[in-house]
């Protein structure tokens, strides 16, 4: 099945990757599989060297290199994972890199960039315009440009986790893939497509950056005006155009998700599963809730997890909210004793537990007689929170959710 042009051997490639990548065995996940109705298994690449899959291609890319070409060095734009997989890669085989970032990429994935050897510079305000300088330099000193995603041999070894994945659940039904720039997905399908063309492959995008899914959807590769999402490893504005022919041929479609559901993907797999994905990373398993099939044997590949902590808490935060695991509400209470009080006895009626709580008479400047409670309260999901709103209100009070 696979097109004679394309000219890559998953089968090779992996060969390549023996002793330099870490074993990613897919884990079997309950509480995913009972949130869609099917048998989940996650294929953590977030646990892979360097925190995510892109050591796969970046290693493909540079061992197949002449010495030649590794004495001119090699460059890249990356919003981070490709930064360090390319970096990392260029240091086991003594070359030369150069990663322009965007300005504002984690500071976790600069310092990791530059802790393996390579030199980053910082330019644009996001994927794209890092893209275009590195382009820039790689004219101005003769590097060799080496692809985030728009490339054969990056391409060909971030295929090699479609192999790992049918020698481990041969009789798989659907493995849900991110997609920023389509590299992943690009070798993830050829390589399943090539063994059983029955496996159904579907790339999950966000909201805010669907460039590969308006370009299938046009017939022709867009250009998006701008990006907006939490996941920026997966910002692209504009597809390439080797992955976007590869997607219109492998994959069988893309969904996107939003913000809040890439949120409380985190939350979930931070929680129940003890692991640390980054907001590109989990795209996959927010996916999970658009496949419409029940009882079919899905994996989802998490991309990566590099997130610094400052990330990870305000993420918990809104996915603790997005779940109904926290509920924050503000009511106006006549200024007087007992109260507050009041207020208390009906939380505990209904086995609320207060975090925090702040009692700000100078808020109602206007109203001389009440005062503003602001509230947040632990609580058991959407429909208890739905009891807390209806029995503050049948004693009486007005409350707004924040």
């Amino acid at each position: 099945m696979l097109d004679i042009n394309y000219q890559m051997n998953f089968k090779e490639a992996r060969n390549r990757l023996e002793g330099i990548i870490k074993e990613t065995n897919l884990i079997h996940s309950q509480i995913f599989s009972e949130e869609c109705s099917n048998e989940v298994y996650i294929k953590p690449e977030n646990l892979q060297i360097t925190g995510a899959f892109k050591i796969r291609g970046a290693y493909n890319k540079i061992s197949k290199l002449t010495q030649e070409e590794r004495e001119k060095g090699v460059i890249a734009s990356s919003a981070g994972n490709h930064a360090q997989g390319l970096a990392l890669a260029a240091s086991k085989v003594g070359v030369k890199a150069t990663i322009v970032m965007p300005k504002f990429t984690p500071l976790i994935k600069v310092e990791a960039t530059r802790s393996y050897g390579a030199e980053v510079i910082l330019h644009g305000d996001c994927y794209d315009e890092a893209y275009k300088e590195a382009v820039r330099l790689e004219k101005e000193y003769g590097y060799i440009f080496v692809h985030p995603f728009n490339d054969i041999d990056v391409i060909e070894g971030q295929g090699t986790i479609g192999l790992e994945i049918l020698e481990e659940v041969s009789d798989i039904d659907y493995v849900l893939v991110p997609i920023g720039g389509g590299g992943l997905i690009s070798g993830i399908a050829m390589a399943i497509k090539s063994i059983n063309p029955n496996v159904k492959v579907i790339g999950v995008e966000p909201e805010g950056a669907m460039a590969m899914k308006m370009s299938l959807e046009n017939n022709s590769i867009i250009n998006l005006d701008r990006v907006n999402t939490i996941a920026d490893g997966v910002a692209v504005k504009e597809p390439g155009e080797l992955t976007f022919s590869i997607i219109k041929d492998y994959v069988d479609e893309i969904v996107t998700v939003s913000d809040f559901e890439i949120m409380e993907a985190c939350l979930l797999l931070l929680e129940k599963h003890k692991l640390v994905g980054e907001n590109a990373g989990v795209l996959s398993l927010a996916g999970l809730r658009r496949i419409q099939d029940t009882n079919k044997k899905i994996v989802s590949v998490v991309s990566g997890g590099n997130i610094d902590v400052l990330t990870i808490s305000s993420l918990i935060n809104k996915g603790l909210i997005s779940r109904g695991r926290t509920l924050c509400f503000t009511l106006d209470l006549t200024d007087k004793p007992g109260e507050l009080l009041k207020v208390s006895e009906i939380l505990a009626s209904i086995n609320a537990n207060v975090i925090k709580l702040e009692h700000n008479q100078l808020k109602e400047v206007d109203r001389f007689n009440e005062v503003e409670l602001e509230v947040t309260v632990e609580t058991n999901g959407h429909e208890h929170i739905r009891e807390i709103i209806n029995e503050f209100k049948e004693k009486g009070y007005d409350i707004k959710v924040k």
